[in-house]
């Protein structure tokens, strides 16, 4: 999410408390938000909830973000969490559903080989999380945020080298859990 100036601006004035520059922060970052939930989310509607999530977040904690970075960098880690939980309530959602209801939607995994693969990826990362939290944020910004590592050491503050560490170390990780079809 590379974002204008113009809207990086908007971001510092909501976060020393402007209603209005939020609310047009909020119209103008919509869009791209909804475009990133995509990602990680195979059906629209469940992209859509997440994207009203982040920016139900973003206009909650916009007073959080401080300007030594970005906007659009802190906004990238509201995004992935907020499609991450939304994933794993709709998981848990499902799973609660599925002793009660038949199922109603046909399984991603089968109707469509590129929603599966996003769905057995939010399943490996949701393990990854799981087992080794400390791993889990920066592969998130590189391979779904696609930042730059310097960008990801700046977020996290870290050092340029424990981030690649992380990072490959994740990536390992993740295609242990997917197993051969992945590699």
């Amino acid at each position: 999410m590379a974002l204008d100036d113009r809207t990086e601006q908007l971001a510092v004035k909501a976060a020393q408390g402007d209603r209005a520059a939020l609310d047009d922060l909020l119209r103008t970052i919509e869009p791209d938000v909804l475009r990133h939930c995509s990602r990680f989310l195979p059906c629209r509607q469940d992209a859509e909830e997440a994207c009203q999530d982040a920016l139900l977040q973003v206009a909650r904690n916009i007073h959080r973000f401080e300007g030594r970075s970005r906007f659009s960098t802190w906004l990238h880690v509201v995004v992935a969490n907020s499609a991450r939980s939304t994933y794993r309530s709709l998981k848990r959602r499902s799973l609660e559903q599925a002793g009660e209801l038949p199922q109603q939607r046909p399984d991603p995994r089968r109707t469509s080989v590129i929603a599966g693969s996003r769905v057995d990826i939010l399943d490996a990362m949701e393990d990854l999380e799981a087992r080794k939290p400390d791993l889990i944020q920066a592969l998130v910004l590189r391979d779904v945020s696609q930042l730059e590592y310097a960008e990801i050491a700046e977020q996290l503050k870290l050092p340029l080298g424990t981030v690649k560490s992380r990072i490959h170390e994740a990536r390992k990780q993740v295609r242990q859990t997917l197993g051969e079809s992945y590699t």
